[in-house]
């Protein structure tokens, strides 16, 4: 995969010098309630895996890493899957950046049909950042993951070609 680069931040694949930062990234408190934490070694897994990309977000300015991002690809149904993202700065407009790019890059450069996701019910922000960039709210899975808080729903929301070449262009 190439580079993506948008106004303020470059996004590359991740390579295995970054994963400390990634672990960091999923444990830092404002991040952890709301995704998955990988290990070290399931994170190299990911990097050698054709049908994932972890991704990195950087400032462009300094080469900071402000965020990540785990992608799954289904290539026989053309199918995006945003497994996780995390932003490191937050309310200064890099997560809503990151995924435009990322929704640009899905549709525009590769043939996928279908990006989804699925978000917690308390990720507010989350959920007003993805309604906000039009995508659909397509259910809720109920009860479908076991936290240490409890027992969470996950509300999917996804977004077609049709959808995106109608919102974006």
């Amino acid at each position: 995969m190439k580079d993506i680069e948008t106004k303020r931040l470059v996004i590359t694949e991740a390579c295995e010098k970054d994963i400390d930062t990634i672990i960091m990234l999923e444990s830092h408190p404002e991040n952890r309630d709301y995704l998955w934490i990988g290990t070290y070694e399931e994170h190299v897994a990911e990097i050698a895996d054709p049908n994932h990309l972890l991704l990195i977000f950087r400032r462009k300015e300094d080469d900071a890493v402000v965020g990540y991002a785990l992608i799954r690809l289904d290539f026989k149904s053309f199918i995006f899957e945003l497994r996780r993202i995390a932003i490191s700065e937050k309310a200064v407009g890099f997560g809503r950046e990151a995924m435009e790019a990322l929704l640009k890059f899905a549709f525009e450069e590769t043939e996928t049909n279908r990006f989804w996701l699925d978000v917690y019910p308390d990720n507010l922000i989350g959920i007003k950042l993805y309604e906000s960039l039009g995508m659909h709210r397509d259910g809720v899975l109920r009860q479908n993951y076991k936290a240490e808080r409890g027992y969470l729903d996950q509300i999917i929301y996804s977004m077609l070609r049709r959808e995106y070449e109608a919102f974006f262009r």
